[in-house]
């Protein structure tokens, strides 16, 4: 079976921004394919390409150069438009427009009007009543969003920060509902960027790194392939240098991201009594103090860096 979505060396110029002597570009190179009927997540620093990823999947991004084809054609065509749900993280919806009616008219665009009360009620549309979306809040432009984007039951589904603004129960019905899109054998991008979100949801994982793919593949895969690790939580920016030259040979500790710290190397009791002990003496509580294979988190961050961007 072919791949229900391909973005196939994808080049795109984005401004008039330049790196290094060369011309800015959002996307460079990158070669990402979706298998049908699973979840990807999308991972990657903040101005990686991600969001430019799903753009041009979804047809609002024209590339400069290489190919790009959803459902078997160009992105955007009209033959696919009813086929294809994407939520942006921003913007999207027409601002003077009243969430229940417009969930409505776009469900009857594409064919099935029946598929807006379900989601309307799910997604505590109704109770927006007449609030037009640029009075929303964030949370609940995005619950219209993805409410926009599911209706009619399309094959494939681009979400872009579907969780961003919402509260714990929506996070929660956005988790089941796209467990229930894969069941469906629905394809499925979810560009994220919370790891823990990712590891829960994705059957596959692409991690983009300056418009590039820097790896992709089945989830559990992937990070059977990482290290070994020791990680905590404390204050922000430890001087740790005591605490590597402490460390057992074949050992380091770095500042993933502000206040987030982890010990690359064997995790084992040695490590482990070298890092409580050094808490102890610099007087730093350790929280989430956890052992074990680092698993995707710990991937992600090897391959992106520790340079304190988020994904």
């Amino acid at each position: 079976m072919q791949p229900a979505a391909v973005l196939d060396e994808v080049v795109v110029a984005v401004g008039r921004g330049r790196r290094g002597s060369g011309e800015h570009r959002a996307l460079d190179g990158l070669s990402l394919s979706l298998a049908p009927g699973r979840v990807t997540a999308l991972l990657g620093p903040n101005g990686a390409g991600k969001s430019t990823t799903v753009a041009v999947l979804a047809g609002l991004t024209v590339p400069s150069g290489g190919t790009a084809a959803v459902l078997g054609g160009q992105p955007g065509r009209e033959s696919a438009r009813a086929r294809v749900g994407v939520m942006l993280q921003e913007g999207g919806l027409p601002t003077g427009a009243r969430a229940e009616e417009l969930v409505r008219h776009i469900a009857a665009l594409r064919g099935s009007p029946d598929t807006a009360g379900p989601l309307i009620d799910r997604l505590g549309i109704r109770q927006l009543g007449r609030t037009t979306i640029r009075r929303m809040s964030g949370g609940e432009r995005g619950r219209v969003s993805l409410a926009c984007a599911l209706v009619g039951a399309p094959e494939l589904v681009l979400l872009d920060e579907p969780t961003s603004g919402l509260d714990p129960r929506g996070r929660a019905i956005v988790a089941e509902i796209v467990a229930e899109l894969r069941d469906r054998g629905t394809t499925v991008l979810l560009s994220t960027h919370l790891l823990d979100e990712a590891e829960r949801l994705s059957d596959d994982v692409a991690i983009i790194l300056k418009g590039r793919c820097a790896a992709l593949g089945d989830r559990d895969t992937l990070s059977a392939g990482a290290l070994d690790t020791v990680s905590f939580e404390a204050s922000m920016h430890l001087d740790l240098t005591s605490l590597c030259d402490a460390l057992p040979e074949g050992c380091r500790a770095l500042e993933v991201e502000p206040g987030r710290y982890r010990i690359e190397g064997p995790a084992d009791a040695r490590t482990l009594a070298t890092v409580t002990a050094w808490c102890a003496q610099h007087g730093v509580m350790p929280r989430s103090l956890r052992t074990g294979a680092g698993g995707l988190e710990e991937l992600y961050w090897r391959l992106t860096g520790s340079d304190g961007a988020s994904p």
